[in-house]
């Protein structure tokens, strides 16, 4: 290292500001503020009041909360993902099949549409779930649960469609 600050690569505007010297004895001026009649400031050393505190307690517990929520509604997210591959694989099953080929335009194109709506179903469950409960997370968490057991895919479970 240099002797002299001017020869050191990393040499910046305000180096010699004497707050940024550590245990330095230079203090910046403190910024003089002044409150409406009554009020004062708090003491340095004053003792947080029971709101205070409560409030501080409350964050707390609702930030870990709020994570294992988070943990909780992504796993949930996942199953539902799952559920929509499964109801594919399903349903692609069933329309290789010969069951569903009934020579009817009409009943062709109802069983493909209700394929294709049991594929999108988990993931219209989850997002209208989500919009319908913003402002009640335990009736979202409900509902989202009761979606994971009335969706699951059957087809998909018991491997109907397999020619053999």
């Amino acid at each position: 290292m240099n002797a002299t600050r001017d020869d050191d690569a990393l040499n910046w505007a305000g180096d010699d500001d004497p707050t940024l010297a550590p245990g330095g004895t230079g203090r910046a001026a403190p910024e003089t503020t002044s409150l409406p009649e009554g009020w004062t400031t708090p003491k340095k050393d004053a003792a947080p009041t029971d709101i205070a505190a409560d409030a501080d307690k409350t964050e707390s517990d609702g930030a870990a909360a709020s994570s294992a929520a988070l943990v909780g509604v992504g796993i949930l997210a996942g199953m539902y993902l799952l559920y929509s591959i499964g109801w594919f694989i399903g349903v692609s099953r069933l329309a290789r099949s010969t069951v569903l080929t009934s020579g009817d335009p009409v009943a062709d194109f109802m069983t493909s549409l209700g394929g294709w709506l049991a594929v999108a179903a988990p993931v219209i469950w989850f997002g209208a779930t989500f919009w319908l409960t913003l402002s009640r997370p335990r009736a979202r968490w409900v509902w989202l649960l009761i979606g994971a057991v009335v969706l699951i895919p059957v087809p998909f479970l018991l491997g109907s469609g397999l020619p053999g």
